[in-house]
């Protein structure tokens, strides 16, 4: 494999005309590729091929390990520059070039048009802009925790800059001193709608400056020497401060190497036709090998293994004996979390490296990760309210040994950090995701801040589980459950203080000797005149409606609780069906929720039986949580109301 050692004062005229070479070989590689399929972007490739070129070049790697221990990390932010990325990776050997041509942007192959971890040498599925230098620094703060001497990269774009989680990115990483990490930004002055600085002024240089960046310039980004002078000034630590980490912002071309593509916009994502990649070719002076490739692309394509997902996930997690609760104690389901995540930090985090960490943004006392920065201050993270770099970096490092807790408020956690939490689930991560202050339970705090939407969010997530405890008791157990487990986990709770639930004999029906069974619902009362399901606080409100049915109205429902929404208990909600009756109850939208879910679980079953569906079905006043709770029907009266009425007609 060729390779060039940072070490060396300048390149050999040798390595200059093998890298010409190459860059040769992929230039066709980015022609060839973008016409044969029709689309693609193969400006932005051409003006970063050079820089992806000279990192491949000297970073450490192995073809034929793509997932080796020892590899540095590069990301690949904006990720529609897949040709070239596909064609530098063909020129190192992860890939054959053959299987690359034939199967660019086709169904069924392993080369999207954004780049994804199923190609060997991918280390993260980018594309949507903006999130690759939180991934990169996720990484970067994983192998400082690990003391190792991994070297980190992000290639980013110009006019990606705009984004404003790259802003909190940059404060996170020089905050952690993550000075094993690097960026290089394609500075070709181009974007979709023209000019960068016709669509958004912004001083690149300066705004990494301002974040205590070291920040080195590149004059011509084409030109290997300079490339490589760039990168052996960060890998010296000559490039400023040796605490932080270094942007090379390198000065290039959209559509470099063809006359009649440079300094064009329109290159950005519009290909060649075949007849202007034959001129494009002939200037190059290289060979047209498209007719023949036409006829490979009629053949199904070869997808390649996923070798870069693979999960790296603590070999064993001590999760210790559960908390129990008891019937005189009233407390809030964050407080137990808070309490179980200090069990587990003491637990595992005793050794040089710590197994469980934590995020949040500027809500520590709110979501009571106190205890965990109390015994492991190592393990936890503060990041400001950055949450849409939170989100991304907690899922990155997730995915490199460590158990990883991000808590902060429902509103935060899942409504404003959709997106992320979506390229965190296509990545493959290992997050555990646990909100607080969900639904109108928050209360006084008002609309703005009740999330009444995380389980419709969550549910387009293939990945993500969603469990939902009932009390302090089941949140201990959950925690417990999910810290030793690889995947992505959602536990949502409330703000207000509970009493254990108790079964039908006084005894806390989720302490002792309970352990949570995902896909598996509770069953907490018996009966056979209605089934209540419901899930999270209003749980309580439904235990308490059941016993006053019973005991006034002589109607003896039974009481469901799905902690576990996702995955949810088909078989409970089918012998549920069987009293006739199922009212549904949950701290969230009522069209979109466990009542949905329910629905769809009865029609898809053929199981004919009155459903009634109560939620939230408006944004809720500045109340108390009971207030609200009253408003909506959600309440102990609501609920024997529902019933009662459902039962009459």
């Amino acid at each position: 494999m060729f390779r060039i050692s940072l070490d060396q004062a300048s390149l050999s005229e040798e390595q200059k005309r093998t890298l010409h070479e190459m860059w040769l070989r992929c230039m066709r590689r980015i022609i060839v590729s973008t016409t044969l399929a029709g689309s693609g972007h193969p400006g932005g490739s051409m003006s970063s091929l050079h820089l992806l070129l000279m990192l491949y070049s000297t970073i450490s790697h192995a073809p034929g390990d793509p997932c080796w221990d020892g590899r540095d990390r590069l990301v690949v932010s904006m990720g529609h520059v897949s040709p070239g990325v596909y064609s530098v990776l063909s020129e190192f050997g992860y890939i054959e070039e053959e299987d690359f041509l034939a199967g660019f942007r086709r169904a069924g192959s392993a080369f999207a048009g954004h780049v994804e971890s199923c190609v060997p040498g991918v280390e993260w599925n980018t594309g949507v802009l903006g999130q690759g230098l939180s991934a990169g620094a996720g990484m970067a703060l994983a192998l400082k925790l690990q003391e190792k001497r991994n070297r980190v990269f992000v290639l980013m774009g110009d006019g990606e800059q705009q984004k404003g989680q790259i802003s909190e990115a940059r404060r996170f990483a020089a905050k952690y001193g993550l000075n094993n990490m690097a960026c290089l930004i394609d500075r070709n002055h181009l974007q979709i709608g023209g000019s960068t600085n016709a669509v958004m002024p912004q001083d690149v240089r300066a705004d990494y400056a301002a974040a205590h960046w070291n920040v080195v310039y590149i004059e011509d980004g084409h030109d290997f020497e300079q490339v490589f002078q760039a990168l052996r000034k960060v890998y010296l630590c000559e490039a400023g401060d040796p605490r932080f980490p270094s942007a090379i912002i390198a000065r290039t071309v959209m559509g470099k190497g063809v006359s009649f593509m440079e300094n064009k916009a329109k290159y950005h994502g519009s290909v060649l036709s075949e007849s202007d990649a034959a001129k494009a070719l002939d200037e190059l002076g290289l060979d047209n090998p498209i007719a023949g490739f036409k006829q490979k692309r009629a053949v199904s394509p070869k997808a390649e293994k996923c070798l870069s997902r693979d999960l790296v996930y603590p070999a064993q997690i001590e999760t210790g004996e559960p908390r129990t609760y008891g019937p005189g104690v009233s407390t809030d389901n964050r407080s137990a979390y808070g309490a179980a995540l200090e069990d587990l930090a003491r637990l595992n985090n005793s050794g040089k490296v710590p197994k469980i960490v934590g995020f949040t943004c500027d809500l520590e006392g709110s979501v009571k990760m106190e205890g965990l920065r109390k015994v492991s201050d190592n393990a936890f993270f503060e990041c400001g309210i950055q949450e849409h770099h939170t989100a991304t970096a907690s899922g990155a490092i997730s995915r490199e040994g460590f158990a990883v807790f991000f808590s902060t408020f429902g509103v935060f956690g899942v409504t404003e950090v959709f997106n992320q939490m979506r390229l965190n689930d296509i990545n493959a991560t290992n997050l555990k995701l646990v909100c607080t202050h969900l639904g109108l339970d928050v209360g006084e705090d008002g609309q703005t801040h009740q999330c009444i939407d995380y389980i419709s969010l969550l549910r387009n997530l293939f990945g993500f589980s969603i469990f939902m405890p009932a009390d302090p008791n089941q949140t201990d157990r959950i925690v417990r459950y999910i810290a030793e487990r690889p995947g992505n986990f959602f536990v949502g709770m409330g703000r207000s203080k509970l009493a254990p639930i108790l079964d039908e004999s006084g005894n806390p029906a989720f302490g002792g000797d309970y352990r949570f069974s995902p896909g598996r619902a509770d069953w907490l009362r018996q009966g056979a005149d209605a089934a209540v399901i419901a899930c999270g606080a209003p749980v309580h409100e439904a235990v308490k409606a059941a016993d006053d049915l019973a005991k006034i109205h002589g109607v003896k429902p039974a009481v469901l609780n799905f902690a576990s929404v996702r995955p949810l208990d088909g078989e409970s909600i089918a012998r549920a069906a069987g009293t006739g009756l199922i009212v549904t109850v949950e701290d969230h939208h009522a069209d979109t929720g466990l009542g949905s879910m329910v629905a769809g679980a009865l029609a898809e079953n053929g199981r004919p039986c009155r459903l009634v569906r109560l939620g939230v079905k408006k944004y809720g006043f500045s109340a108390t949580p009971a207030e609200l709770y009253s408003a909506e029907g959600i309440d102990r009266e609501g609920i024997v109301r529902a019933v009662l009425q459902a039962r009459a007609g």
